[in-house]
């Protein structure tokens, strides 16, 4: 039953930082992206109560489990946007139907190999905390990102705002 729920548990962890990983990083200066890792590591070390020799051991091997899954999900990406229009589109859909069952495959095999590796490091209690850590990471960062939305939305609100009546006054002091 453990042997089975490890591979299991690291799926939904992958599944739950997929967005994550694909988040528009937009165009975004490395200071910022730091700070995003930063708080990241932070999180996820607080919510795993990792000791600092866990740490120092469990974050490589994240680190490294994470760039797999995500060249994983670039190659299915790639697949998709360079098909050869001139095949009629059901053949090309059978191949990225089997490429993608390919990848995924293969990313059962990284997790069931990074998991592993990671029990190793941390308690299993640990690492089934991990994709909890995760997601609420991923919300966080969500979020965060839509209060800087909502934020560029108001003062652009504030800027039309004051633009006209600006205007406004100028329209009545020329009257």
């Amino acid at each position: 039953m453990n042997k089975l729920l490890i591979p299991i548990l690291f799926l939904m962890c992958a599944l739950t930082s997929v967005a994550q990983d694909d988040l528009p990083q937009e165009k975004q200066d490395p200071k910022n992206l730091e700070k995003i890792q930063a708080a990241r590591i932070a999180l996820i070390s607080e919510k795993l109560k990792l000791t600092p020799e866990q740490a120092e051991k469990f974050w490589p091997i994240y680190r490294e489990f994470t760039e797999h899954r995500m060249e994983l999900r670039r190659q299915l990406r790639d697949a998709e946007r360079t098909q050869d229009p001139s095949k009629p589109k059901p053949e090309r859909d059978q191949e990225l139907i089997k490429l993608a069952l390919q990848l995924k495959q293969q990313n059962v095999d990284l997790e069931k190999n990074y998991s592993e590796r990671l029990l190793k490091v941390i308690s299993a209690r640990q690492l089934l905390t991990l994709p909890k850590a995760e997601e609420e990471f991923r919300r966080m960062l969500l979020q965060r990102m839509q209060e800087r939305e909502d934020l560029k939305e108001m003062r652009r609100e504030n800027r039309e705002n004051l633009r006209q009546k600006l205007e406004q006054r100028s329209r009545e002091k020329n009257n």
